[in-house]
């Protein structure tokens, strides 16, 4: 889900700065960016953050300062000068005023780079510190958003159980208003004195049978309940997938119990129940 972490520490006279931004994502896509000295621990640091972060895609950023705010940088002094010889003959020559060419040496690469030199122990546990403090400071948001995710949801499962038990009031209904539809239609083709009765309960309960809807309220109640209980699971197990699942089979419950319903009062409630799980799949794109 997505999440923001930022913390800073100190080592030696560098201020370290670490800046963590995650959104969803299946999978694990992180993306770094580091100084030059770092660039030894990349891979170590890549564990440190995918094994905190489980899993979604991750924008990392880890900045080092000096102590009064300035960049680690340094100047290729030789190659400065080289350019600047070759540069200030050139612009004598051409008659380009001298002032100009400073600023184009130091647009060009390398002249200035960042400073590098080799990571002690120190200064790494100094850099893992402050990237973990980073992590729990993401953890802490992402626990946030998961709590209003969590209560949305729980609001939803709990609409589409009380749209289900309006459900009941109107099943005996429409039998009995299919029972008159469909005598009145035997009638108008047979007459009246001519009417088979048993072809007339047997018609009846090939109706009935099909508009039986006991066993996809059963099932949708029970996938609401166990929907509910994932989302209690505390086991720091990431549920996203298997609500996904439980959603899905909770899509074809509804979908069927409004092919059957053949009555009006019964397809609005499962629009109804259409709309609050459509809300439950669009706050499941950002579960874990």
């Amino acid at each position: 889900m997505t999440g923001y972490g930022r913390a800073s520490g100190s080592f030696g006279g560098k201020t370290i700065s670490v800046e963590v931004r995650a959104l969803n994502s299946k999978l694990t896509d992180l993306k770094m960016r580091l100084p030059a000295d770092y660039k030894e621990k990349e891979i170590e640091l890549r564990k440190l953050i995918t094994d905190h972060a489980e899993r979604g895609k991750l924008d990392v950023i880890v900045e080092v300062q000096n102590a009064d705010g300035a960049a680690l940088v340094s100047l290729n002094e030789s190659l400065f000068r080289g350019y600047h010889r070759e540069l200030s003959r050139l612009a004598a020559d051409l008659n380009i005023p001298p002032t100009d060419i400073l600023p184009a040496i130091m647009r060009i690469p390398n002249v200035v780079a960042a400073s590098t030199g080799e990571i002690d122990e120190p200064e790494w546990e100094a850099i893992c510190k402050v990237v973990t403090t980073t992590l729990d400071h993401l953890r802490t948001f992402r626990r946030q958003e998961g709590r209003a995710l969590e209560s949305d949801l729980r609001l939803r499962v709990a609409n589409i159980l009380i749209n289900l038990s309006e459900v009941t009031p109107f099943e005996k209904e429409r039998f009995a208003r299919m029972r008159e539809r469909l005598r009145n239609n035997m009638e108008e083709a047979f007459g009246k004195d001519n009417l088979d009765t048993n072809r007339f309960e047997q018609e009846i309960l090939y109706y009935l049978e099909k508009m039986d809807i006991t066993e996809e309220k059963v099932r949708l109640e029970q996938h609401c309940k166990y929907f509910l209980e994932q989302v209690e699971n505390k086991n720091g197990q990431s549920a996203g997938r298997t609500l996904n699942f439980i959603s899905q089979e909770m899509g074809r419950e509804i979908n069927t119990l409004g092919a059957k319903a053949y009555d009006a009062e019964i397809q609005k409630l499962v629009v109804q129940m259409k709309d609050e799980l459509e809300k439950i799949k669009e706050q499941l794109a950002n579960v874990l």
